[in-house]
């Protein structure tokens, strides 16, 4: 028996049509992260499979494009304005093969345009844009990097305000360093400075020590470059 290759097949059933396709997955074995930016951004062991290029399921037969951080609910009237959106316009295409950055790229903007169609939690939708914005910096677009980067932010901010992250994996502390590491990387100091701030008073409470030290840093980092006043 030969080894066995980094990508399988996996069946998975639309949310929206309920049709079922194939998509590629990879073998946990295969993913190997070296190091995480400042924004938690994976980069991969030279050679390695990049795991971001495969979370994403795109139906080939309706164009609904989901992650498995989606909900199954579909609030009244978003499956309407879906197949109006996307399935009437949708040409059959297939992301199942071997999927380059680009194929990459435009799986998640399909699946953040199906989430702000269903409307999808703010939470869910930020971290599409986030991913984005990673891939696009993989690519060095740094222009469309930082348009996600902003993007995302705005969505970590609403999640922020109405709560909707309770019940996921993301803490709070997570969202307010998030908007804050973004605000530094867009250029926007006085905005990180406030978020990380906002972390560091939540220090006596938070479980993710990690999380406060990193703000602790990034607010150090920056402390020197805003203006005086």
């Amino acid at each position: 028996m030969g080894e066995l290759p980094p990508l399988f097949d996996k069946s998975i059933e639309c949310l929206l049509c309920k049709q079922s396709a194939t998509t590629k997955k990879i073998r946990s074995r295969f993913i190997k992260v070296s190091e995480y930016d400042t924004d938690f951004c994976p980069k991969y062991a030279e050679g390695t499979t990049n795991g971001l290029f495969y979370n994403i399921h795109v139906c080939p037969k309706c164009g609904f494009a989901f992650s498995k951080e989606f909900s199954k609910y579909f609030a009244p009237g978003t499956k309407e304005e879906i197949l109006e959106k996307i399935c009437s316009h949708w040409v059959p295409h297939s992301f199942s093969d071997e999927r380059t950055i680009n194929d990459a790229i435009q799986t998640y903007k399909l699946a953040c345009y199906s989430a702000i169609l269903k409307k999808e939690k703010h939470i869910t939708i930020a971290g599409l844009y986030l991913r984005t914005a990673w891939l696009y910096r993989l690519k060095q677009n740094e222009e469309q990097e930082h348009r996600f980067m902003r993007l995302a932010r705005h969505e970590y901010e609403e999640s922020f305000s109405i709560g909707d992250y309770n019940g996921t994996q993301v803490s709070e502390v997570r969202i307010l360093y998030l908007a804050g590491e973004l605000s530094r990387r867009i250029g926007e100091l006085q905005a990180a400075t406030k978020y990380f701030s906002m972390v560091l008073e939540k220090r006596k409470s938070a479980v993710e020590t990690s999380i406060i030290q990193m703000a602790r840093d990034r607010w150090a980092d920056i402390k020197g470059e805003l203006p005086a006043h």
